[in-house]
């Protein structure tokens, strides 16, 4: 059923997660505020801190399944997709909009609602916290209008769309009417932890880069352990050039088509040595090392295009079969 073995261990964490969730919501006290005493925090604290890394790493998946969905049934993704809504907090389909059509096809201009360049704090630090605040009302804007768009344009995008949406508003109602405590902290908390984390990585991937370069548009971290817990999403040059390219290639293409190319500083070989740089220190820089401060950021500038022209970047509902996608690509091009 997997067009890549490697999704494997997507299945796992995103179980992991559900299986996390259930275990830690059974074992608290009903009353979280008057039963703290009750407790055991020496448990409890690791595997919080467990269901929002797996509900990260259920973004992350959100990421590759809109690129390149996992199954090979079209049905089974797009029940995929209902389940990834769940792990997040956030519609699937709603990704494509502001991801796939705003910030992979224009990349750091004004058409990008997720542009590093709207935020201008001289210690870097603000600027990686904040991001994620800036960013949220051009994104919503950029949903509901396109969303609008595909009603009738695409309604059965819109339909699963629809579906995600409504699925996770059940859910969450359902279980803050059980206990709103329990959601609060345990779902309600995560997935905003999982959608900071999501859009703030543009700023680790793009900010200071040269967005008009061929190669050196995107600063990729490429430490095995950081790539293992991401699927490989640290590899971003080669991502941005092959978006339907399968995470589990990626190392290999990075190595082949970017590695020779690019300038070496985009090559970071840890995460946490370039955050301590750039955001505990401050050290806001260009790709070469250069200090830097962006220019005064204008307004979002329309982008939403004819969906009948994007249908690879619909995730399950976009294309039948990879051989439509480039039967697709042959009549635009004729």
């Amino acid at each position: 059923m997997l067009r890549y073995r490697a999704d494997l261990r997507t299945i796992f964490f995103v179980a992991l997660y559900f299986g996390m969730t259930a275990a830690l919501w059974v074992l608290l006290p009903d009353d979280l505020w008057s039963d703290r005493s009750q407790i055991q925090w020496a448990w409890v604290i690791p595997l919080f801190v467990a269901i929002c890394v797996t509900s990260f790493m259920g973004a992350v998946s959100t990421h590759n399944a809109v690129h390149c969905p996992i199954f090979k049934s079209r049905g089974l993704n797009k029940v995929w997709q209902v389940i990834l809504s769940l792990t997040y907090g956030h519609p699937v389909s709603s990704y494509v909009p502001g991801h796939n059509l705003s910030h992979h096809k224009h990349t750091q201009s004004r058409r990008d609602v997720m542009r590093t360049t709207k935020l201008r704090f001289r210690y870097n630090l603000l600027n990686v916290l904040f991001f994620f605040l800036r960013c949220v009302p051009s994104i919503m804007r950029a949903d509901a209008a396109y969303s609008k768009s595909m009603r009738k344009k695409h309604p059965k995008w819109f339909r699963q769309l629809a579906f995600e949406g409504a699925t996770l508003a059940v859910v969450t109602v359902a279980l803050f009417v059980l206990d709103w405590q329990k959601a609060l902290a345990l779902w309600l908390v995560p997935h905003l932890y999982a959608q900071w984390g999501i859009v703030t990585m543009n700023v680790l991937q793009h900010d200071g880069c040269d967005a008009e370069s061929e190669y050196d548009h995107s600063r990729n971290f490429v430490g095995k352990a950081v790539n293992w817990w991401t699927y490989n999403n640290g590899f971003h040059t080669i991502h941005h050039e092959k978006p339907g390219l399968h995470w589990s290639l990626t190392p290999e293409a990075h190595a082949e088509k970017i590695a020779p190319h690019i300038h070496p500083n985009l090559d970071q070989k840890s995460l946490l040595a370039y955050i301590w740089r750039a955001f505990i220190l401050g050290k806001r820089e260009t790709y070469d090392g250069q200090p830097y401060m962006p220019p005064v950021d204008g307004p979002d500038e329309e982008w939403i295009p004819d969906p009948r022209s994007t249908p690879q970047d619909l995730g399950a509902e976009g294309i039948e079969s990879l051989n439509e996608a480039v039967a697709h690509q042959a009549r635009l091009a004729s």
